[in-house]
């Protein structure tokens, strides 16, 4: 590929990374494209917080060979100081790209490469490119690393003049896709922020919890239908800030219920109820496929597989049933987005302390959802979501409760 068709391959890329809009999602593509680049074997996401860098994604085809078919990679999160002590810290607080040929071999540099992790993994990391991630006025967003380039027979080589230039250029637009998307999870954020104050269990830990969950369930479900790889992968973004909104409609409900730290009566649950139909109005007038699936997320997160749930089939426009009466929505009639939400909001809720109980043991967790399979929860995700549970363990850690 000559130089100006890898200069059109970028650009083409660049309106590619542009349709994503959720940042998890995003950092992703990202890291992924960036490594096709240079044919790279690994590399690592860090972003940036306060005076430190967050670890938040890493991918590595030779540990991933070395699991079982449909297994993920799964990592400890950690965080680094911004200083010059360690490559990534290095290249965030100079704003410098660095690119060592062998990190084992590092000379005369202020920083140094830690070889935990290498040892830990059984990996051998070589040659390393540590890219700042910078916003057009040169704030630092955050660090990507490329891991060991490889040759055409898979030996790991030196990273050439032609890498470092179209990562180097890449990593500039994707930076600025990073800061629409961190805006577009602030925003985010911040109208979940007003359910907290009405909700306290809606917090941004539980919500990033259960979008989490949701996308892996999502992932998981579409590799077995056999989905084609760019439809899981728009709706895995659409599917995030989706469930992220899936209880954005107790804003609408008194403090009173809310807080309440006892069984609520008849009344009080009838109108705790109405929390789907209220979420479900703010995307009514949907615009986008994100509207459209937050509606019927919110709408259709307590729907039960049986038909037992609420608030069955209603007119949006006035939350009454339609024709008159109460009817159920049940089985696959309840959107595909809604049923996986129903399953990763209850595993979040049962998992976490709550104003009136304490966290369930794992196993109890686990056996409530069992009997609940075919009755409140689809079974087929509930037999994906155990062929999930050391990811499900580790998004739990990946954002703790504060």
């Amino acid at each position: 590929m000559n130089h100006e068709d890898k200069l059109n391959q970028l650009i083409k890329l660049s309106s590619d990374i542009n349709t994503v809009q959720d940042i998890d999602i995003l950092l992703e593509r990202i890291l992924f494209e960036a490594r096709k680049i240079a044919d790279a074997d690994a590399g690592t996401i860090y972003i940036k917080e306060n005076d430190h860098l967050i670890f938040t994604h890493a991918q590595n085809d030779t540990l991933q060979r070395r699991l079982q078919r449909g297994k993920k990679l799964i990592y400890s999160n950690f965080r680094l100081p911004i200083n010059e002590k360690s490559l990534s810290g290095y290249a965030a607080s100079t704003g410098k790209t660095i690119i060592e040929q062998d990190v084992y071999n590092i000379k005369s540099r202020p920083y140094s490469f830690d070889p935990t992790y290498d040892k830990k993994a059984s990996y051998k990391t070589t040659s390393v490119m540590t890219v700042p991630l910078k916003n057009e006025s040169g704030k630092i967003l955050g660090v990507m690393q490329i891991i060991n380039p490889l040759t055409n027979s898979g030996d790991i080589r030196s990273f050439n003049d032609e890498d470092i230039l179209y990562i180097n250029h890449f990593a500039g637009i994707a930076s600025m896709v990073v800061q629409k998307a961190q805006m577009t999870r602030a925003l985010i954020l911040r109208m979940i922020q007003m359910a907290e104050l009405r909700d306290p269990k809606e917090t941004g830990a539980h919500v990033n919890r259960v979008a989490s969950y949701s996308v892996e369930i999502y992932e998981a479900w579409a590799k077995h239908h056999k989905i084609d790889e760019k439809e899981i992968e728009k709706n895995r973004d659409i599917l995030r800030m989706a469930a992220m909104l899936h209880d954005i409609g107790k804003v609408a409900i008194s403090d009173l219920i809310l807080k309440k730290p006892a069984r609520f009566t008849h009344e009080e649950f009838e109108i705790m109820k109405s929390h789907t139909y209220h979420g479900a109005k703010i995307f009514i007038e949907a615009q986008t496929n994100v509207d459209e699936a937050a509606r019927d997320v919110a709408l259709t997160h307590h729907e039960n597989w049986d038909g037992t749930g609420y608030p069955g089939k209603i007119d949006l426009f006035t939350g009454k049933p339609l024709n008159g009466k109460i009817e159920p929505l049940a089985g696959e009639e309840i959107p595909l987005f809604g049923r996986i939400t129903a399953l990763a909001d209850v595993y979040d809720a049962l998992s976490s302390k709550r104003v009136y109980k304490d966290p369930w043991e794992e196993k109890e967790v686990f056996k409530e959802i069992k009997e609940l399979s075919g009755k409140k929860f689809d079974p087929e995700l509930v037999e994906i979501f155990f062929e999930l549970t050391d990811i499900i363990k580790n998004i739990r850690e990946k954002y703790p409760e504060s």
